[in-house]
């Protein structure tokens, strides 16, 4: 930054900090029938009694969603805009590399009418979908939850076992590996194939990529925010026809590109 430019970045920091001071004295000069911002009580982290979230450093939690109590978080999972993991009675334990995709919710129940203790707990490389209900419930690794399913009190799904989206799998009900089950109350529908299997680890993955994008955009300043606006307004006016005609090559900034494992499939169907 020149000369000129931190003298206008300083008479900017002036202004706001006066207008700030005029705010409050106004405000004192209201006296009790000022409006009085109300402080946002949302957190993504949040400790309940004595028990405080363990996430791992590589995990993405997006900004909206929401993190209380007793919940353990591996390395490389996601935890997407909107959901809810709730371990206030109970523990709520994530392996590596799963996906809990945006809006759903997770909670844990105290113990169940015998007396049994219901943690939820989800292994590794498992993708829950769009607003599914996982209660109390336990998933082995690389299983697959479809969007809208809802998994009660002592639910178990074994490893690389597939609850199909909107289903309702009943308390107490153990879906085996390798089977697809479904409906309201879910039961067994088909055997999963081998190429869907293979889809479920994929997904993983997938969503283990996607994540990270979402996190360095998430970690981006307001002016880095602000830089990019410009860059898109500005290569979205070009012309490559115009361009060719007067010999000028432009290059698509680096920022506005994805990384090539987030359009893998893409890219493969391409070829």
């Amino acid at each position: 930054m020149g000369t000129l430019g931190k003298a206008i970045y300083t008479v900017g920091f002036w202004i706001r900090e006066t207008g700030q001071a005029l705010d409050r004295l106004g405000c004192r000069l209201q006296g009790s029938y000022y409006f009085q911002e109300q402080l946002s009580r949302h957190r993504t982290l949040m400790n309940i009694f004595d028990k405080a979230p363990v996430i791992d450093k590589d995990v993405f939690v997006a900004p909206s969603a929401s993190i209380i109590g007793d919940v353990q978080l591996g390395r490389g999972s996601s935890i997407w805009y909107g959901c809810v993991l709730r371990g206030d009675v109970n523990n709520i334990s994530i392996g590596s590399g799963t996906n809990i995709q945006d809006n759903s919710l997770v909670h844990v129940a105290k113990s169940n009418l015998s007396g049994k203790v219901l943690p939820t707990i989800i292994g590794d490389n498992v993708t829950v979908g769009h607003s599914a209900v996982l209660h109390g419930c336990t998933v082995e690794d690389e299983a697959f939850v479809g969007m809208g399913a809802t998994l009660l009190d002592g639910v178990y799904v074994e490893k690389h076992a597939m609850v199909a989206a909107g289903a309702l799998v009943r308390q107490n009900t153990r879906v085996p590996c390798g089977e697809v089950w479904g409906g309201n109350p879910a039961k067994f529908l088909r055997k999963l194939t081998e190429e869907e299997m293979a889809f479920i680890s994929q997904s993983a993955v997938n969503y283990s990529n996607l994540a990270q994008v979402h996190a360095a955009e998430n970690a981006k300043s307001f002016d880095e925010i602000e830089f990019e606006k410009v860059l898109r307004k500005k290569f979205a006016r070009r012309d490559e026809e115009y361009d060719s005609m007067l010999g000028v090559v432009r290059e698509t900034p680096p920022e506005l590109i994805l990384p090539d494992n987030i359009l893998q499939g893409k890219l493969q169907k391409a070829t």
